[in-house]
Order: structure tokens, then C-alpha cells, then sequence
């Protein structure tokens, strides 16, 4: 695991370095979703798509730890002045885990960035998505998740 991430994160340092920066939305941006920090490693398809200038949703479905967790997002997102292509976004929504045996319910804020790269159809996202688990009798906070995107944007 710590191979794909080193991996990753030196493809994703050339592709910033090699990039020059200019503004540019996108509609929709599909890709790989994934999700770490304290638990399982979850990978799997994702998509976020804007509805307006400041809204959007996203929907991802992700595998690990012997479960499929299916969520979805709503989320405002605004540009940062003097960083061009690069929007933050704050937001939240459902998240169902089905495993053997059962399924759980989280509610899931999160907090992030989205960086749209310049002359390529590509976007990637890195935030902060804590669960809170609600249960039959029980609740439990996980503070220690985070979620990583890449996207193709059209």
C-alpha cells in the first residue's frame, strides 16, 4: 500500500510541476475514488458533477475490507483567489457499508480541495471526510478518514 501511494503521489507532484495554471471549470468529472485513513483502504469508481456554479454532487462506490460502500455528496465549492483552477468545497451526505452478515449507515461531512489542471482533462481532490456511524443502540466518530480523486473531466 505505501508503494501505490508513493507511486501516486510522485505521478500526481510531476503532473502539478509540469502543468501551467489557468482557471477552468468542469461539468462532470469521472475517475477513482479513494478512501483511507484509520480502517480499511477503499478504491473504486467516482463521480462529481456540478449542477451550478457553486453546487455539486458526488456519488462513489468503493471496495475494501471485505465491504462496498456506496455514498453520495452534496457540496458548495468556491475558487480560492490567486490559485487558478484550484476550488475548495465543504459538504456532506450518506454513506451505506454492506458487508457479510449486514450493513451499517454512516453520515459523512467532508472538507477538501478540487484542482482542475490546465490543458488536460484531468482534476484531483483530496479531503477530509470524517464518519460518524449511527447504529441500533450504538454510535461510534471516526474522525481519522480522508479521500482522494482522480478524475477525467468533460
Amino acid at each position: 500500500m505505501k508503494k501505490l501511494f508513493t507511486i501516486l503521489g510522485c505521478i500526481a507532484l510531476f503532473a502539478i510541476s509540469t502543468t501551467s495554471v489557468k482557471a477552468q471549470n468542469y461539468k462532470t468529472g469521472l475517475g477513482l475514488g479513494i478512501d483511507f485513513g484509520d480502517g480499511a483502504t477503499l478504491v473504486g469508481p467516482s463521480i462529481r458533477h456540478h449542477f451550478s456554479s457553486k453546487a455539486a454532487i458526488q456519488g462513489d462506490v468503493l471496495f475494501g475490507g471485505n465491504s462496498t460502500i456506496i455514498q453520495g455528496f452534496l457540496q458548495y465549492n468556491s475558487a480560492i483567489p490567486g490559485a487558478s483552477g484550484l476550488d475548495w468545497y465543504l459538504g456532506g451526505g450518506p454513506s451505506v457499508q454492506l458487508y457479510d452478515g449486514g450493513s451499517s449507515f454512516y453520515l459523512v461531512p467532508m472538507v477538501g480541495l478540487d484542482y482542475k489542471f490546465s490543458g488536460a482533462p484531468l482534476a484531483l481532490a483530496l479531503d477530509w471526510r470524517p464518519r460518524l456511524y449511527i447504529g441500533d443502540n450504538d454510535s461510534d466518530f471516526n474522525a481519522g478518514r480522508f479521500g482522494l480523486g482522480f478524475r477525467y473531466t468533460f
